[in-house]
């Protein structure tokens, strides 16, 4: 994630705002354009600074205060490009549903800002794609508990996640040192991504030599990680205890940490973030976030430059008393798998503009009709 600014004003917009705290006007998200735009109002339209040649208008959910994100006015589409994937949403007749929904909301759209930041596939259900991108955001009933989970391309949230006593009941009774909802959307949408660019792509057998064989009966595995835990020396070669589970665990567990990494040194890199301690012995404490995470191509330019951040960041919180805000260790083989990881996305995005580059020098039909008729 990045900063943005109003293009009235110059004030500093964040992804969540929806107006400006300077000049007052309204603001949105323009995907893409990839920033935060002042708006205009122009009859039922909207005119956007960040590109006054169009007409936009709000996402439907942004009437229930629940996005902010613009709509090319011409779509016939009544949602924006994060919305349309919501296939449920819960009774927003319980105003303790819409709160936990609004949460919810905000997490899914910064996961939305970095697929599409990847050019990562994410197909709708009008697309056509027989595995399209969808989210149910549940609440549990006395009856009917919601879990948290992928299937089939379908990622379902429990609205309990998105309250903070809950979600920390549970991320102690689990024994996990880290539990959000953002991070539960990275997770789960690993799962997803392991269908589309593993799976579908042909490179399963290239996943087994890093992450093992997936084959491993699932349901007996999770059961054994429930009755016995973790090995102890886990930590050598996994990001995280759970990722110990079974191999789909240990991929979606390590894309969730690979979007985390590259969402965060965006971060770092807006603020032009410099890490110089005031010591003799700085060897892999120092980095300065120089570039733009979305356009670094090996993995060791990017753990050169988050492992330090992470450092600064973990001494920071905790002179403030507070845990670690990333409590993870980054083995050799951790970073092995991201390696893996970051080089499937890249692959993806390279196969993602050759395709765009070919449409785009593709003549369309009816431009060819018209060189047949002038010859």
């Amino acid at each position: 994630m990045k900063l943005f600014e109003c293009q009235n004003c110059g004030q500093v917009l964040f992804f969540e705002n929806t107006h400006c705290e300077r000049c007052h006007l309204q603001v949105g998200y323009l995907p893409p354009q990839e920033t935060m735009s002042a708006v205009k109002p122009n009859g039922s339209t909207w005119i956007a600074l960040a590109d006054n040649q169009n007409q936009y208008r709000y996402c439907a959910n942004w009437e229930l205060h629940a996005c902010n994100w613009l709509v090319n006015a011409s779509s016939a589409k009544p949602y924006c490009s994060a919305c349309e994937h919501n296939r449920t949403v819960p009774d927003l007749s319980d105003p303790i549903n819409v709160s936990r929904w609004h949460r919810i909301e905000e997490a899914k759209r910064r996961l939305m800002y970095t697929l599409l930041r990847l050019r990562l596939p994410v197909p709708t259900t009008a697309s056509g794609d027989p595995e399209p991108l969808l989210f149910d955001f549940l609440a549990s009933a006395p009856q009917a508990k919601v879990l948290t989970g992928h299937d089939n391309g379908i990622i379902t949230i429990s609205l309990l996640e998105a309250d903070d006593a809950e979600r920390e009941k549970l991320r102690t009774h689990l024994h996990e040192p880290y539990r959000t909802l953002l991070g539960h959307f990275r997770h789960e949408v690993g799962h997803y991504y392991w269908d589309r660019l593993v799976r579908d792509a042909g490179k399963i057998e290239a996943f087994r030599e890093v992450f093992g064989d997936e084959t491993l009966d699932y349901d007996a595995a999770l059961q054994a990680h429930y009755q016995n835990g973790a090995p102890a020396n886990w930590r050598e070669n996994f990001v995280s205890a759970y990722a110990t589970m079974h191999p789909w665990e240990d991929f979606a567990e390590t894309w969730a940490h690979y979007l985390h990494i590259i969402d965060t040194l965006e971060m770092a890199h807006t603020f032009n973030l410099r890490i110089s301690p005031r010591l003799a012995a700085t060897e892999g404490l120092s980095a300065t976030a120089d570039r733009d995470p979305y356009a670094i191509a090996d993995m060791e330019t990017l753990m050169s430059e988050w492992i330090p951040v992470t450092f600064a960041v973990n001494s920071l919180n905790r002179s403030m008393g507070q845990p670690d805000l990333y409590p993870f260790v980054l083995s050799p083989a951790i970073i092995g798998k991201l390696a893996f990881i970051h080089r499937l996305v890249k692959d993806r995005e390279a196969e993602t503009e050759r395709k765009s580059d070919e449409e785009a020098a593709s003549p369309r039909p009816g431009i060819l009709r018209r060189i047949f008729v002038k010859n």
